[in-house]
């Protein structure tokens, strides 16, 4: 008799299954043109492992099958599926207060914008490709700071968007763990963020209730209801992209600033790109546009 404990499933004792060159680059194709986001040949095993991971939970054994499930399934049943995939592969990869001279240029801006503005302006600030939250929420301290700091009577909001349902889901909820919570200065981590337990913390309700947190797939930004964004802030997602469509998104940003807004982007992650209403901010390592009067 075998033991209960040695008992398996059939996938369970399987290595990945290859995945043939043809089927490679109809993933490829399926991928981009939903999220305009590119696989290039190197990244191949990457997404043999996380279609084999998905295909176990579903009972399936083959990758066309897979596939064909999400080319020709019900509208709802794809919708939900392909939420679930596209939560696999993105890479979540983020922390707080990432990339401090992006962070320093905002603090700069938002004490200029509390020093002109009259009493009881509203600053509206999107982080696109918001992940898990730490992006959002390290803006939303870094704000609330300068606001208190100055006893400034001004509002501010900020709207975070992302393609994946469950990592919003996530970072609505604002927990995360001792060791990602323990590299924020103490002052801030005493100020916004509850313990929950020895291995989790929570932002506290004052600051996940600045945040409006969104589903949204970039290649759909013609059609998004936000304007007039006096801080657009969008790092680590325009990697995935290829450079024509990555100078397509940016344009789209542009044209969402308020006039003195600025654009907000990973060092390196676009080059030889220019727009008529914009002109460059000069800050140390930081790359930056801001949207002249």
């Amino acid at each position: 008799m075998i033991p209960s404990y040695a008992v398996t499933d059939s996938w369970s004792i399987r290595t990945t299954p290859s995945m043939s060159s043809e089927h490679f680059e109809l993933w490829q194709a399926l991928l981009e043109e939903r999220t305009g986001m590119t696989l290039s040949p190197e990244r191949k095993v990457f997404l043999e492992s996380s279609l084999s991971v998905r295909m176990r939970e579903l009972g399936l054994e083959d990758y066309e099958r897979y596939y064909e499930q999400l080319v020709a399934g019900s509208t709802q049943a794809k919708a939900m599926e392909w939420s679930v995939l596209v939560d696999r592969l993105t890479v979540q990869e983020t922390s707080f207060f990432r990339h401090p001279g992006s962070f320093a240029l905002v603090e700069e801006f938002v004490q200029r914008f509390i020093d002109e503005r009259p009493p009881k302006s509203s600053l509206d600030v999107w982080s696109v490709g918001c992940s898990t939250g730490e992006e959002p929420y390290s803006l939303a301290m870094l704000i609330s700071e300068q606001f208190q700091a100055r006893k400034s009577s001004d509002y501010y909001g900020i709207t975070a968007t992302d393609i994946s349902l469950p990592t919003l889901g996530k970072a609505r909820k604002g927990v995360y763990s001792a060791r990602k919570v323990e590299r924020i200065d103490p002052q801030l981590r005493e100020r916004y963020f509850e313990k929950l337990n020895e291995r989790e913390y929570q932002v506290v309700s004052t600051l996940r209730d600045r945040i409006c947190f969104a589903r949204l797939n970039v290649l759909d930004l013609q059609q998004a209801p936000i304007r007039d964004m006096d801080i657009i802030f969008c790092q680590n997602m325009l990697i995935y992209f290829r450079r024509w469509r990555k100078r397509q998104i940016v344009t789209r940003l542009a044209e969402r600033l308020a006039p003195g807004g600025i654009l907000v982007l990973g060092a390196g992650e676009i080059t030889d790109w220019h727009h008529p209403d914009l002109e460059r901010v000069h800050f140390a390592d930081a790359l930056a546009f801001r949207r002249c009067k």
